[in-house]
C-alpha cells in the first residue's frame, strides 16, 4: 500500500493556535501579576481571539442563524474577558487600600 504524501496545513490554523497560546499565557500573566496593563491586553486578545479561532472552533453550542453560532471555543473569550474584570476589580481595590 503507498503511502500518501503529507498533505500542507492551512497557515490560518498556525496562526489561531499562536492566539491561543497567547490567549493563555496573558491569561497566566494576569493572574500572577495583576495590573491594569495586563487586564487590557487580556481583554484585547480575547475580542481577538473571537475572530480568530476559526480554524479550531469546535462544535456549535447555540446556534444563533443558519450561518453563525456560538462555538467551544468561544468561552475562552467569555473566560479572559472575565478574568480580566476580576483582575481590573481587584487591581483598583488594591490601589484604593494603599493610598
Amino acid at each position: 500500500m503507498p503511502a500518501q504524501p503529507l498533505q500542507p496545513i492551512d497557515p490560518s490554523v498556525f496562526h489561531a493556535l499562536v492566539l491561543l497560546n497567547l490567549l493563555f499565557v496573558t491569561g497566566a500573566w494576569c493572574l500572577a501579576r495583576p495590573s491594569y496593563r495586563a487586564a487590557a491586553v487580556l481583554v484585547f486578545l480575547s475580542i481577538a481571539w473571537l475572530f480568530g479561532n476559526g480554524p479550531i472552533e469546535g462544535r456549535v453550542l447555540v446556534h444563533i442563524t443558519l450561518e453563525h453560532g456560538f462555538t467551544e471555543s468561544d468561552i475562552l473569550a467569555i473566560i479572559g474577558v472575565s478574568v480580566a474584570a476580576i483582575i481590573f476589580w481587584r487591581t483598583r481595590e488594591r490601589r484604593r487600600y494603599e493610598e
